[in-house]
């Protein structure tokens, strides 16, 4: 747990209320959390869902694990700790858009339970959405967009996901994308459905 050193600070609450800003959007704010191993196709899917939903007059935005890391989390390595860390602060971030309404997605491989448990502690039930982009190691390492895992396997990346550090796959996901047996767009249309059938968008 991160220490806490901002003291004599008072929460304010805001003037307009989620509920004001939600009939607004005709949408209720959620935060979708996908996860899976390097290389499944998180950011992918994520994006689509963002422009489909854009498309269909939502406020939707995207949380990239990359982009993160180029700005917010810069001070971040890969150990534990900082993906602890990484993951406490997109966890607080996710919470604010909720409240702003947005369909807020995060791609992030986030390989611990207890990191992604804390996420959703922060929210309200039904507006944490934990997507599992379930893809095998192997097909990811055939994949590896990035040469990541060639990298680590070579010993040039170390603590790497799935080489030389665990991922724990969630044990009761909202949602599974079996990524290897769809397009990217049908993968988006799941999420897409999901979020429908929940009332957390108008069909």
């Amino acid at each position: 747990m991160s220490e806490v050193k901002a003291t004599n600070i008072t929460w304010h609450e805001g003037h307009v209320s989620r509920d004001e800003r939600e009939k607004l959007l005709g949408q209720k704010g959620c935060l979708i959390w996908f996860t899976g191993l390097s290389g499944s196709g998180k950011s992918t899917i994520a994006f689509t869902v963002e422009h489909e939903l854009v498309r269909e007059g939502r406020l939707a935005y995207v949380l990239d694990g990359d982009n993160i890391r180029h700005g917010l989390n810069k001070n971040l390595g890969f150990s534990a700790e900082d993906r602890a860390e990484n993951i406490r602060r997109i966890g607080e971030v996710g919470k604010l858009f909720v409240d702003l309404g947005a369909i807020t997605m995060t791609a992030f491989i986030s390989p611990y339970l207890a990191d992604r448990d804390a996420a959703r502690a922060l929210l309200d039930d039904g507006q944490f959405i934990e997507v599992f982009v379930d893809v095998p190691l192997e097909s990811c390492e055939e994949r590896d967009p990035k040469g990541l895992y060639k990298k680590a396997r070579a010993g040039e990346i170390k603590g790497f996901t799935g080489i030389d550090d665990p991922y724990e796959a969630p044990k009761n996901p909202e949602l599974v994308i079996k990524n290897g047996e769809c397009t990217p767009q049908q993968a988006a249309a799941q999420v897409i459905d999901y979020l429908k059938s929940r009332g957390l968008v108008r069909s």
